[in-house]
């Protein structure tokens, strides 16, 4: 066993099963996906600390309990088709694909998403299709999807994921102010988008959702 499984299986235990993060699957590919490879360099050392980290372009890798518990909140059983807002760096894309059917990722910076498809195609993460461009519009000729993640703040919920959503199907985004936000999960009920289900799950600080139904600027 390398350092970075130690470090990881110690994160997984100590910063996510000790928070309540119970879903086996999601333990198991946490302990299993290398987050060192997803952040910079210099900062490897620091890959499996209790919190963010910058990747470049004003963008963060996320604490990886939020990962854990939002990957948790989709509730996959292996079988489903879901979209990402936010590639990033392509660490939490990496463990969806482990856990989904499908992964479609969409981000909005055209350099962080050649890193990620870089990384996400040396860990053979081949069921991952990535574009680049304004996630807020989601990726309404794939949908509808099992699950919608999203990895910036919102202002609200867009109406237009809704859309894009299967009955049934749950959507995780942060919503609120630009300082701090709570993280939701949101289940369509029906095939009415005013039948829907909010849990609200932790509060949360995420970067800015930018784009036509997220911040403009």
């Amino acid at each position: 066993m390398d350092r970075f499984q130690k470090l990881r299986i110690k994160m997984v235990e100590n910063q996510i099963r000790a928070r309540g993060v119970t879903d086996e699957r999601v333990l198991s590919v946490m302990a299993k996906i290398p987050r060192h490879l997803f952040v910079d360099e210099a900062l490897i050392e620091q890959a499996y600390n209790d919190n963010p980290l910058p990747i470049g372009k004003s963008q963060t890798i996320s604490q990886p309990y939020i990962v854990a518990l939002m990957t948790a909140a989709l509730k996959l059983t292996g079988r489903e088709k879901v979209l990402e807002i936010g590639t990033g760096s392509g660490y939490q894309t990496a463990i969806l694909a482990e856990l989904a059917e499908q992964v479609f990722s969409i981000e909005r910076i055209a350099q962080l998403a050649a890193g990620a498809r870089k990384q996400l195609d040396a860990l053979n993460c081949f069921n991952v299709a990535m574009r680049v461009g304004d996630g807020t519009y989601g990726w309404r000729e794939e949908s509808p999807f099992d699950g919608i993640m999203v990895t910036a703040g919102a202002p609200k919920v867009p109406t237009i994921l809704l859309e894009q959503l299967a009955v049934g199907g749950r959507l995780v985004i942060p919503t609120g102010g630009r300082i701090s936000q709570e993280l939701l999960r949101v289940t369509r009920m029906s095939a009415d988008l005013n039948e829907v289900k909010t849990e609200v799950l932790c509060g949360c600080r995420f970067v800015d959702l930018i784009g036509e139904h997220g911040w403009n600027n």
